[in-house]
């Protein structure tokens, strides 16, 4: 079997350590050096993969060692495999932090591809104490290879060799790649799904080259790269030379427009490239520009995002509404996740309260006024036929937003979900004619998972 691509996983004790500035640093640095750096990003994340690909140039991928099939993360790793020398793959949450207590974590994609991990540990608030954090994520799983250590917002020079000194006796040999001091100028602006979107940063090329002289400073990258080069056990995630056989999410149609702008930004890649192996064109739109999808398409796609930011100008976009109703007039497939979902519905209430009328397709009213955090894995299984596929047809996803819904009036739902321990979510999204839609994003086919 063909070994996977040398290569790293950022991860951490606990969210907030810092791994997303370090890798988007530690990305530009070696793409301005000329390496061929490609980069990935664990679990299910639209926004951090565009600051991946604005940093190193190259497209980033989703890997979900919970939501994809064996053979789907095999084929998306030899994608990366083929376009870089080198892989620099961002963990999420916690490095043992998964779908449930014991899958999903970013450790499970380090046994799963071998790539040695680098630990982002968060000093702020202790010295020596940090010694026994890495120490025991050192040697919590015997199939992770924690590699090296790199330790984020100290507060001085002594404060490192305090670090250090602590570390070389409580992990003797493991190297201390670096030891961050506190920089608040590369703090990243948030918003309720997240980070600002990497399109809507206003200085992110400075902000990149700026992560990076941080990193050239302070990290031992040299040391870095030869650890990612180090041979590692044969990971048990063979390689495959292409997408599944099966795409990720069955094409909607063989024209299929793609709504794409800051308001439907939301997408996975792998998706579309699923469908577009599989003989499908995208054709992408703006609804935010008042674009109406192709005449000749015979399927909408409208992924998640912020609409509820835009609710206002998308609510006075006729020729963008008109067309979505023209394609579902047609016979056409309409299809909505989680933003796009809620502008199929009937009317999207904004943060305000005020009302804003949406496509009218689906019998859905949502609101913004009164926040609820809905989160978590989900596996689907659709309710009805449709162009996803036939009744009891499985999938895996993700639901993240804080809409509320006011009204949900349908016949025919478009999933019965569970959780990611299998306890029930009850029916979701709805199904009127060719348009349906749900807060799920789909990541994956379930059928013949292995």
């Amino acid at each position: 079997m063909t070994p996977v691509a040398p290569g790293v996983i950022i991860a951490a004790p606990a969210s907030g350590s810092g791994k997303t500035v370090f890798t988007l640093g530690l990305l530009r640095h070696l793409a301005r050096r000329g390496v061929a750096v490609a980069s990935a990003k664990v679990g299910p994340d639209y926004i951090d993969p565009a600051f991946h690909a604005a940093a190193s140039g190259r497209p980033c991928v989703n890997l979900d060692p919970w939501a994809m099939r064996r053979q789907t993360l095999a084929a998306l790793t030899a994608m990366l495999a083929a376009d870089a020398t080198w892989v620099v793959c961002e963990g999420v949450m916690g490095l043992f932090d998964g779908a449930t207590v014991d899958s999903g974590s970013t450790a499970d994609l380090a046994a799963a591809t071998g790539w040695p991990v680098i630990l982002i540990v968060d000093v702020r608030a202790q010295a020596a104490s940090a010694a026994a954090v890495v120490r025991g994520f050192v040697t919590h799983r015997p199939d992770v290879a924690v590699a090296g250590v790199v330790f984020n917002r100290a507060g001085s020079e002594r404060h490192c060799q305090v670090l250090r000194q602590a570390c070389a006796v409580a992990v003797p040999g493991l190297p201390i790649l670096g030891c961050l001091p506190r920089a608040a100028e590369l703090a990243l602006p948030e918003r309720h799904l997240g980070l600002v979107q990497a399109a809507e940063h206003p200085a992110l090329d400075a902000f990149l080259d700026a992560a990076a002289a941080w990193i050239a400073c302070h990290v031992d990258v040299d040391t870095l790269l030869r650890l990612a080069r180090q041979p590692q056990p044969q990971p048990p995630l063979s390689i495959a030379s292409a997408l599944p056989a099966t795409p990720p999410v069955p094409p909607l149609g063989q024209r299929i427009a793609v709504a794409d702008d800051p308001a439907f930004a939301f997408r996975y890649p792998h998706v579309e490239r699923g469908w577009h192996a599989a003989g499908a064109e995208i054709l992408p739109f703006s609804p935010l520009a008042d674009a109406a999808p192709a005449a000749d398409c015979d399927a909408v796609y409208l992924p998640g995002g912020y609409p509820e930011l835009h609710a206002a100008l998308l609510a006075g976009n006729a020729r963008f509404l008109a067309g979505l109703r023209q394609a579902a007039a047609r016979g056409a497939a309409v299809f909505g996740e989680c933003g796009g979902y809620m502008v199929l519905g009937h009317g999207l209430i904004d943060a305000d309260g005020v009302r804003h009328p949406m496509a009218g397709l689906l019998p859905l009213e949502t609101s913004f006024a009164g926040r609820r955090l809905h989160l978590g894995y989900r596996q689907a299984a659709l309710a009805a036929n449709c162009p996803l596929g036939v009744a009891g047809s499985r999938f895996r996803g993700h639901e993240f937003h804080y809409a509320t819904v006011v009204r949900e009036e349908t016949a025919c739902p478009l999933f019965h979900c569970q959780d990611a321990a299998g306890g029930s979510v009850g029916a979701m999204g709805a199904m009127e004619g060719s348009v349906f839609g749900s807060f799920v994003h789909l990541i994956d086919s379930a059928d013949g998972a292995t």
